[in-house]
């Protein structure tokens, strides 16, 4: 039977939690900066001027068809930043791109008449989107914004090549100095799970609340 050697986690328990740390350091700076540039791409991708959608449209779709680790090594290797800030604005820009289309989804299934009735009542396009609209916008598609954050959390593991100092590269580190891997990474994966199974049952609990709200 397969035994897990808990030394492992005791003895190198100061370097997992400098990485589970770091994982929520990188995680929360990343949400809110990826929130916000996504929001302006939405908006862009459905303003009324042509050149701001083609804006819009060309980010996501470039951004969202390369891998995330191109985009660090352009950051990291290219513009010679710290492994933390490449790694943060590298997931930054891509969760933008996805968090852009969902919330592009969520101001599509707002009433036009919205709109017409903000502009009517003196509002400029700028206002009515930022006090009328977006704000449904946002509150409809808040499940699928949480299941964004929850990929983001995991995805913080691909900046371990660029030493982004979250989990899995101080496991890298604890197992480059013990020469275990087996055991090193299955206890990665538990600090993971503590992140990430509370945002799913909260994922989870906002969508039911919703839906009964619907």
């Amino acid at each position: 039977m397969l035994a897990l050697d808990f030394s492992i986690l005791a003895d190198h328990l100061d370097m997992y939690l400098e990485g589970f740390v770091g994982t929520i350091r990188i995680s929360l700076l990343t949400l809110v900066g990826s929130f916000l540039l996504g929001t302006f791409l939405a908006v862009l991708r459905i303003a009324p001027l042509k050149p701001l959608n083609w804006i819009g449209t060309a980010y996501v779709e470039f951004v969202r068809n390369i891998p995330l680790l191109i985009i660090a090594f352009m950051f990291y290797f290219g513009a010679g930043l710290p492994g933390f800030i490449a790694g943060s604005l590298a997931l930054t820009v891509y969760t933008a791109a996805f968090i852009a289309e969902a919330i592009r989804a969520g101001i599509l299934s707002i009433d036009k008449g919205q709109m017409e009735a903000a502009r009517s009542s003196g509002l400029t396009y700028g206002q009515a989107m930022r006090l009328i609209v977006l704000p449904q916008a946002i509150k409809i598609v808040i499940p699928p914004l949480g299941n964004q954050f929850i990929n983001l959390v995991k995805n913080t593991s691909i900046l371990a090549v660029i030493a982004g100092g979250e989990l899995m590269y101080q496991a890298d580190l604890i197992s480059l100095a013990t020469y275990v891997v087996f055991d090193v990474y299955i206890f990665v994966a538990v600090f993971y799970l503590i992140l990430t199974i509370p945002l799913s049952l909260g994922v989870g609990y906002l969508e039911k609340r919703l839906a009964k709200s619907y």
